[in-house]
């Protein structure tokens, strides 16, 4: 059996990002196709963690949570590890740890990359980290074998050449159930249909702080629940905390599982209040719940066609606070989106096709 190393994402399962849950989601599907090798970042690891599949095998390697440090450090010995134990074939996702692609490249072993954001448009690094982001995509997507792109906009930017051995796919969505159990809406002391929810990594392109602030500007005691940890450190939590003058914002911390689903079951409306994103899992999650939405006129949303009412301009707290409060205007009613094209199953076995390809060059 063939063996596809996977560097690039934190680990899963039990990890909290967007990125980890793309990789959760295909590689537990890939039902032995493949032997995959799975490096992992044990700071980040959780009791969860511990979860074994069939035919995945975990290297768990040293790391720190030091911003601009964290992904180098790990994705390098990462690496030299692959050098030693030389599989068929590496798969990295996200430009940011291609920096040590030509290395890979050198030894004689093909790259699949998954280009899952610009990371060096997020306002979270420094213009020096934003400049070697941008020296890592070039020299991942000119090393890669194949690039898997989940956002087809983002592909289009690019030239003729990289669009010839890219791909588009999607990132994907369980079928859900709208769930009943209440347990952690009473201990959070909410209603059902009474709050509203926003998911993600507490990180500025989030746009949580326009968010906070547009809903300390709506009348009522509705609350905003955010369910989401800090990523490095914990001065944007703090920030948000301080913009929450009306003590209207409910912080959950890192949420998943039977709470998550509870929290979606039961929500008025789902916000996503982001200034930049790849490809946005959680707005495909509310979706599957029927939710209602109120998004941020970005590209990646508009992946997805939702209707015009649904979209507000980014980064405008004002403009937040108007699209939520006619949202709330309007009487409840679970939405019926067509999910159909954001199948996992699907989305794995494109994958598989993309590393037949690569390996049978």
């Amino acid at each position: 059996m063939k063996t596809i190393s996977v560097i690039g994402e934190r680990g899963f399962p039990g990890v909290q990002g967007g990125v980890e849950m793309h990789c959760e989601n295909i590689y537990t599907r890939m039902h032995s196709s493949y032997k995959l090798r799975i490096y992992r970042r044990r700071p980040y690891l959780t009791e969860v963690s511990a979860r074994k599949f069939k035919d995945i095998e975990y290297v768990d390697l040293p790391s720190t949570r030091i911003k601009g440090l964290e992904a180098v450090i790990h994705t390098f010995l990462a690496t030299i590890h692959i050098l030693f134990h030389r599989p068929d074939a590496v798969h990295i996702h996200n430009i940011g740890p291609g920096m040590f692609a030509p290395l890979i490249k050198l030894f004689g072993i093909p790259i699949v990359l998954t280009y899952h954001s610009p990371n060096y448009e997020h306002s979270k690094w420094s213009r020096f980290s934003r400049s070697i982001l941008k020296f890592s995509e070039k020299i991942s997507i000119s090393c890669a074998s194949h690039i898997i792109f989940v956002n087809s906009f983002q592909m289009a930017k690019f030239s003729d050449k990289v669009k010839a051995k890219s791909t588009f796919i999607p990132n994907g969505i369980d079928a859900t159930k709208i769930g009943r159990s209440m347990g952690l809406i009473r201990r959070l002391n909410l209603e059902s249909r009474n709050f509203i929810l926003s998911v993600g990594r507490l990180t500025p392109e989030k746009g949580f702080e326009f968010l906070v602030e547009a809903v300390n500007k709506l009348d009522g005691d509705l609350h905003l629940v955010i369910a989401g940890a800090s990523d490095h450190d914990t001065s944007y939590f703090k920030r948000l905390k301080q913009l929450d003058v009306n003590n209207k914002v409910i912080f959950t911390g890192f949420t998943q599982g039977e709470d998550l689903r509870q929290l979606y079951s039961h929500a008025r409306l789902y916000v996503l209040s982001s200034v930049n994103e790849g490809f946005p899992l959680v707005l495909l999650e509310a979706m599957s719940y029927k939710l209602p939405l109120v998004v941020s006129d970005i590209p990646a949303t508009h992946l997805i066609e939702l209707p015009c009412d649904n979209y507000v301009e980014v980064a405008n707290s004002d403009a937040l606070a108007t699209g939520i409060s006619n949202a709330l205007k309007k009487d409840f009613e679970l939405q019926h989106y067509d999910l159909s094209n954001y199948n996992w199953n699907k989305i794995a076995q494109q994958t598989l096709e993309v590393y037949k390809q690569v390996l049978e060059k």
